[in-house]
């Protein structure tokens, strides 16, 4: 059986292990997460006082609330789209950058 190519469709879903079915996109996954709470981390020490502000929702939210809002619509922006548009998923990532921007702009 021939090795998939790199940075190929089958590339990134090939197993690494037999545990929690772990491959290339649930690692990426996990890295974006883990790196977006250390970057917020990382502002919050050089621009202390992310102090809560009104925003469209009309809720008081702090840079991590909004980060939070990001992350979870952008679930719900990828899930709609694997069940209206199936893959590839390029338009959800485009509709899930404008969704983070937004929020971080004015919610």
């Amino acid at each position: 059986m021939e090795a998939p190519m790199m940075f190929s469709a089958d590339w990134w879903q090939q197993p690494l292990g037999s545990w929690m079915a772990w491959n290339r996109v649930t690692i990426a996954f996990f890295l974006y997460v883990f790196g977006s709470i250390a970057a917020m981390g990382v502002w919050e020490y050089f621009s202390p006082g992310g102090s809560p502000r009104r925003g469209i929702f009309r809720l008081d939210t702090t840079r991590g609330d909004r980060l939070f809002m990001t992350h979870l619509g952008s679930a719900f922006i990828f899930l709609a789209w694997l069940g209206l548009y199936g893959t590839p998923l390029w338009g959800a990532v485009i509709l899930s950058l404008v969704w983070g921007f937004l929020v971080f702009r004015w919610a």
